[in-house]
């Protein structure tokens, strides 16, 4: 995704929470003060089946589809979760919140691992940028791109982690651990599931592709803008 098409999405994010654009600029600059740029052959897509992996309650329940895949790609605590039954994740998308130490460690193994800076994760980037190794690091932003940091769309780590997969050519998309009426989330983790709901719902546009997880669901998902 180019970043003109992002752009009114992003506004539209922005607006709807309140967020402004400035505490994004720096810490999309922070990041690229150490980001190296990414192999994509690494993780290259082309012509294959990703699976996309949520960390919602059902994901345990699903590792099928994530076996079934060519390539998976996992957002933040579901890579941990996804290792524990013995499902290899060949890219961790994550902005930190949760297991930074995963992505040190992910990196120092030569693991690829895509990392999001945000207005609100500064602090951790300042903790973990140093534990992790930047030629393993596929840095992104929800900002304007700048060298070395990528914008290639979405907001959570989740859908974040489709636009990723379809940015590096993916055939098919298929998903997993993506639980959008979990009642255990707070509202504001609430309010952003529904922004994934509304960027997947985009994403099927773009690519001509329909997702299963949501089906039943798409009639009443709110354009993104």
């Amino acid at each position: 995704m180019e970043f003109a098409d992002w752009e009114p999405i992003y506004e539209s994010i922005l607006d709807d929470f309140g967020y402004g654009r400035g505490g994004d600029r720096t810490a999309r600059d922070e990041l690229a003060a150490v980001a190296e740029p990414f192999d994509h052959t690494r993780v290259d897509c082309t012509g294959r089946t990703v699976a996309v992996a949520g960390a919602g309650p059902s994901l345990e329940s699903e590792t099928a589809v994530a076996r079934e895949a060519d390539l998976v790609f996992a957002a933040s605590t579901a890579t941990d979760r996804l290792a524990d039954v013995g499902v290899t994740v060949d890219l961790m998308v994550t902005d930190l919140d949760k297991n930074p130490g995963t992505v040190a460690d992910r990196t120092t193994r030569g693991a690829p691992v895509a990392v999001h800076a945000h207005g609100d994760n500064r602090d951790l980037l300042a903790e973990w940028l140093p534990e992790t190794d930047p030629e393993h690091a596929l840095a992104t932003t929800q900002a304007a791109p700048v060298d070395g940091v990528e914008n290639l769309g979405g907001f959570t780590d989740g859908d974040r982690a489709a636009y990723l997969a379809d940015a590096l050519g993916a055939a098919r998309l298929r998903f997993l651990g993506w639980d959008f009426d979990d009642e255990t989330l707070s509202a504001e983790k609430a309010r952003k599931l529904r922004w994934a709901e509304r960027l997947l719902a985009y994403l099927e546009e773009r690519r001509d592709e329909q997702f299963a997880v949501l089906d039943g669901r798409r009639d009443g998902v709110e354009p993104v803008v």
